[in-house]
């Protein structure tokens, strides 16, 4: 309210209000610089992508700093925007399962429950992880420490669903199939302690570090297939289990072989470095893949438990807790602890410095330091 040289009262117009409101918001969205971008050579070697010039962001860039990235370019956005909407979807999918199938009530659908759960959690962890990486080398490690307890968690998932529902029919029962996820539980250790590991000599021994990481995520993804293998390219005559989602595993096998072969070879990049710096190179396809390959093998465990349930049931190991939930509850812990195992030496390193390096700092220091 306002007074007239009168004296008689003179209420602002609500526009006027709205007008100061956009003003404001408008003054706020202007104080909000992006953040600046760099080239390969003004950012420590840990932050380094083979093939990728430009586009690198501050390796000291505040939490805020990495949120505004994603709506500017830089080579990490796509990365991180292939992950994060692709997330949703996969809630949405196993939201719709629970409400719709009511699986707290049904052990059946379980298999299915852990699985839709680790498609979430993966791409959520990496979009995450590619988000904050840049906040500094530390942050960078552990950032991906997650992200690689993810994908070793997606891959537990994925051989509890093949247990419950993808298994031929010939190898039900057997002693391969009563052992399969006990086996999948001790690669899924392996996997994520390797992975952290590669981590850790990644500077002064770049190739066998990524060798290492490729072995470390192919190899479980080897044995959970290899009851998916036999059925779809193998297995002959009666008890193959051959109806019309094999369709669709095949869907699922194409584009995984193509994720894998897009992060072991760094194409197309690697052959033009500097082009595709932003839109185009091998870890961007590797994510579009890899969620497009996820979509199938999520729509062909959905129909292998529809489709065979009634056999599975009279003749499948049962589903119970431990072979499900607990299998999935004693991943997530273990990887907890891998991640901390590798994490604490980190956070309690000495910081690096340029000019002067104390030589009796702890080993941990030195994965940063020989980076920078």
């Amino acid at each position: 309210m306002m007074h007239t040289p009168g004296g008689a009262p003179q209420f602002s117009s609500p526009r006027r209000h709205q007008q100061q409101r956009q003003q404001h918001l408008a003054a706020v969205m202007l104080s909000l610089k992006l953040p600046q971008v760099f080239t390969i050579n003004q950012v420590p070697k840990v932050f380094h992508e083979h093939g990728i010039i430009s586009g690198y962001r501050h390796p000291r860039s505040s939490a805020t700093d990495c949120i505004l990235s994603l709506f500017q370019l830089t080579n990490e956005t796509l990365n991180i925007w292939t992950h994060f909407l692709p997330t949703w979807y996969f809630l949405w999918q196993a939201v719709s399962v629970v409400l719709v199938q009511t699986s707290w009530q049904d052990s059946f659908i379980w298999p299915l429950v852990i699985f839709l759960l680790t498609c979430c959690i993966y791409p959520l962890a990496s979009s995450c992880a590619h988000t904050f990486s840049s906040m500094s080398a530390r942050a960078r490690h552990i950032c991906f420490f997650f992200d690689y307890a993810a994908l070793s968690f997606y891959s537990l998932g994925s051989a509890i669903v093949y247990s419950a529902y993808v298994f031929p029919d010939k190898w039900v029962n057997s002693f391969f199939h009563r052992w399969y996820v006990p086996a999948a539980v001790f690669n899924t250790i392996i996997c994520s302690g390797m992975a952290c590991y590669s981590r850790s000599t990644e500077c002064h021994s770049p190739k066998f570090s990524k060798y290492l990481r490729v072995f470390a995520f192919a190899y479980p993804y080897m044995f959970d297939h290899i009851p998916l293998f036999y059925r779809v390219f193998l297995c002959v005559g009666e008890g193959c289990t051959e109806n019309d989602t094999n369709v669709l595993h095949c869907n699922h096998i194409v584009f995984a072989l193509l994720t894998g072969f897009l992060f072991a070879t760094h194409l197309p990049e690697r052959l033009a470095p500097g082009s595709f710096d932003y839109i185009g190179h091998s870890h961007q396809l590797f994510h579009v893949c890899g969620i497009l390959g996820t979509h199938f093998q999520m729509k062909a465990v959905g129909q292998d438990m529809v489709t065979r349930r009634p056999w599975l049931l009279e003749h499948s190991v049962p589903v119970t807790f431990s072979n499900s939930v607990g299998a999935a509850l004693l991943c997530v812990v273990v990887n907890l602890a891998i991640i901390g195992l590798y994490s604490l030496p980190l956070l309690s390193a000495p910081a690096c410095r340029q000019k002067k390096r104390d030589e009796g700092s702890k080993k941990a220091s030195g994965w940063i330091c020989s980076c920078s």
